[in-house]
């Protein structure tokens, strides 16, 4: 019997619920369980109102958020079911359907679905009247900062009680933790409290003072003269504006790679696994504290690992990868041939919907268990153990008869797995990492060609995918390799306890599950189909990026911008050198004036990776003593020929595309004015950098004006753009260069054009189009 006040003739509350109905107050909706708590509440009862503690996120508000839900499998396959029951009801023929499901959801929502907008960080107050409390928010990141775990999973609990409390209320709470929140330890444990001899207060407050600490150790003058420095070496060529965010970037990366280690360190100085298992330690603390030490009941549900459903909403259904899955999908794709863990230890896994059931157990049944019996373990372990060898043989056995293929559509042939000692597995796995990481920095020297840039690509997809199961293997190798097993006593007892008539929509009998047939029909295909739902979207991705371009939109706003060298033009600024000197010079003078440039070179290849501008300025000091009009009138000859003939085919049927759309097209190059005047009949306007001269005539070998490179040409460009009343968004951008990405990030359509590796990567990343001219 609940401690919730007899229900008073229906009466409509200032909240808009008849007191005659139950309202539960529910957190976490949008997450994994909380979805699947929300369907069952609506669809199992009759006289429970939900309202949803549901965040804002940017302009989208919580009610909007919480109604996207609809078109999530756990919602779309209820709205289904609706127009199937009221097709058959209306005794229509074939299955057809007289009743508009999703409307009838839709209604179903809104008669009895309320949100309260806000965020457990900053709760707002409750002020309608609640008998139930699902507490089932928290970070589910098994290893994210120690501040943000504590903000989340401890504040946020402690902010929700408070608010309670000044509610002036007394709901029943269902606390939802997990069952390692006991942390290391061997054999049996227990249900009931834990009794745990560290202060949450003083755990909470040192987390958040850890990031101010770490923060500061991270603007030391050396710590950040070693950012900078790594940053120019990376991003240099884009500018200084693009050196000091790299370098702040990578600041806070190592902030949080920082208060990760705190918190993975203090949870196993303190006796738990990891981050989450001991907040959700504190946060039970929190909830003995705050609500059960001030007379008010709580009851505590700490599930196993949970994975997908049994039964409902439908068999199978998860959403997104759960914990083994990255591994047991690594393992599909031939890609783990062995993991750490003890063959012969417990495996405890607990499907999504027993514990859901639970939960609505204890919410709509009338359950009054208090104290250490009412700390229920929803959990395997105890009642019908899964050796983890046995979860291997399964998962073997169904890629043997299902297997996975590859990108050529062959089929990957998985290994019989060993169970090594972990310390062997890293050791593999780190070898494996260092490899790929010292083949990428070799292929960084190498000439930027189509060939190097699939090595890029695919040693950057190696590098990435071997560090990410490492993680995964650091981070889960105490779950595989656990000696703990979870009495179920308490869940057991409530069981009992329930009528059949809730059991026969509710059940949670673990002793029921064959996990064999648990694994090969109902969770290793619903996970499979996730993993090809998102290859499907990788080639449809793939495909998109393969289709010939598209008729470009006609528009007079629309800006075409072009970079020369290695866009346009194959050819680079030495190279245009060079074809002046063979122009001008007597041949006699050509070895010593090649020998000094050839000289020069790595020089120029040093100032390259540094800063464009430079290596345009020590190549453009060779023009010292040229004369320009001696250089007009050979472009004017056969030199400008040959470079309108060496444009390349595809940059000149880009440039008629955009013309005939009605674009103003616009070359913008380092290169001296008067060596690209052959190609400004091709654009509407030509920028090119202008030499200083005397008043002879001759060039002086300095710029009249800075060059228009990577940063220089970004500001240009936003000028230029506001000046001629041209739309950004709606413009397009060619550039090969690192130095490029600068610019080419304000046009709505960049394109990288036989990229450079630096742009190559930028461009991979921000899934610009790459072009092969």
């Amino acid at each position: 019997m609940s401690n919730t006040p007899a229900p008073a003739a229906p009466t409509t509350t200032a909240g808009g619920a008849p007191r005659g109905e139950r309202r539960i107050l529910l957190t976490g909706v949008t997450g994994f369980l909380g979805q699947a708590v929300l369907r069952s509440l609506l669809e199992t009862t009759e006289d429970v109102r939900v309202l949803a503690v549901v965040r804002p996120k940017g302009s989208v508000t919580g009610r909007k958020r919480l109604e996207q839900l609809l078109r999530k499998p756990v919602f779309s396959s209820w709205a289904e079911e609706l127009s199937t029951a009221g097709g058959a009801e209306d005794g229509e023929e074939d299955g057809a359907t007289a009743v508009d499901g999703k409307a009838a959801l839709q209604e179903i929502f809104d008669a009895r679905v309320e949100v309260l907008e806000g965020d457990l960080t900053d709760m707002p107050a409750i002020e309608v009247p609640l008998d139930v409390v699902i507490h089932s928010a928290s970070s589910v990141s098994f290893d994210p900062p120690i501040d943000e775990a504590f903000r989340t999973n401890v504040g946020g609990a402690r902010n929700l009680y408070q608010a309670l409390l000044d509610s002036g209320q007394d709901p029943h709470v269902i606390h939802v933790s997990t069952a390692y929140v006991g942390g290391i330890s061997k054999g049996l444990r227990q249900e009931g409290s834990l009794n745990a001899d560290v202060d949450w207060r003083a755990e909470y407050e040192a987390a958040l003072a850890a990031r101010e600490r770490v923060d500061a150790e991270s603007r030391r003058p050396e710590t950040l003269r070693s950012r900078i420095r790594s940053a120019t070496l990376r991003d240099g060529r884009m500018g200084p504006k693009a050196v000091a965010a790299a370098s702040e970037e990578a600041r806070r990366a190592w902030v949080d790679e920082r208060l990760v280690d705190f918190g993975r360190t203090r949870a196993q100085s303190v006796g738990w696994t990891d981050i989450y298992t001991f907040t959700k330690a504190m946060a039970e603390q929190v909830a003995e504290e705050m609500w059960a030490g001030n007379g008010h009941r709580v009851s505590f549900v700490r599930p196993s690992i949970i994975e997908s459903a049994m039964q409902k909403p439908y068999p199978g259904w998860i959403d997104g990868y759960k914990v083994a899955d990255p591994l047991i999908m690594a393992y599909g794709r031939g890609v783990l041939p062995e993991f750490p863990g003890l063959a012969d230890s417990i495996l405890d896994v607990i499907p999504v919907d027993h514990v859901v059931n639970v939960i609505v157990a204890l919410a709509t049944q009338g359950v009054d268990r208090r104290g250490d019996d009412a700390y229920f373990q929803v959990v395997s372990g105890a009642s019908n153990p899964l050796p983890f060898h046995e979860m291997v043989t399964a998962v073997r056995q169904y890629f043997l008869e299902h297997p996975l293929e590859d990108d050529k559509g062959r089929p990957i042939a998985v290994p019989e797995w060993s169970f090594p000692a972990v310390e062997m597995v890293e050791q593999r796995f780190r070898a494996k990492e260092l490899s790929a990481k010292l083949g990428s920095a070799a292929v960084a020297y190498l000439p930027a060609t189509r060939r190097t840039r699939e090595w890029t690509s695919s040693l950057h997809r190696a590098t990435s995918g071997l560090s990410t199961l490492r993680k995964y293997i650091e981070l889960y190798r105490h779950y595989t390799k656990t000696e703990m097993v979870f009495d179920d006593a308490n869940t057991r007892a409530l069981r009992a306890s329930l009528p059949a008539e809730f059991l026969a929509t509710h059940e949670f009998d673990v002793t029921a599950i064959d996990w064999t047939d648990y694994f090969q029909q109902q969770h290793l295909p619903a996970v499979t189909e996730l993993t090809k739902a998102y290859s499907r979207a990788k080639s449809a991705q793939k495909r998109r990026a393969e289709r010939p371009a598209k008729p470009l939109a006609e528009r007079s706003d629309a800006l075409a911008v072009f970079d020369l060298d290695g866009t346009v033009l194959a050819t680079n600024i030495v190279q245009q050198y060079i074809a002046v000197v063979r122009a001008t010079r007597p041949r006699r003078t050509w070895p010593a004036e090649l020998g000094g440039l050839l000289t020069a070179v790595p020089g120029y290849l040093r100032a390259e990776k540094r800063d464009r501008s430079e290596l345009i300025r020590l190549v453009n000091r060779r023009y010292k003593g040229f004369r320009a009009e001696e250089l007009r009138e050979l472009m004017r000859g056969e030199a400008g020929r040959r470079i309108r003939a060496s444009i390349r085919p595809e940059a000149l049927e880009t440039l008629e595309r955009h013309r005939a759309a009605g674009h103003r097209t616009v070359l913008v190059t380092g290169a001296l004015d008067v060596l690209v005047e052959p190609l400004a009949e091709l654009f509407d306007e030509v920028i090119a950098t202008h030499m200083d001269e005397d008043a002879g005539g001759v060039m002086t070998g300095y710029l009249a004006t800075p060059p228009v490179v990577d940063e220089a040409r970004a500001n240009w460009l936003r000028k230029y753009a506001a000046q001629t009343g041209t739309d950004l968004g709606a413009s397009y951008g060619y550039g090969d260069s690192h130095a490029d990405a600068a610019w080419l990030d304000l046009v709505g359509t960049p394109a990288a054009v036989s990229p450079d590796l630096g742009l190559y990567a930028v461009a991979k990343k921000k899934r610009w189009q790459i072009l092969e001219w």
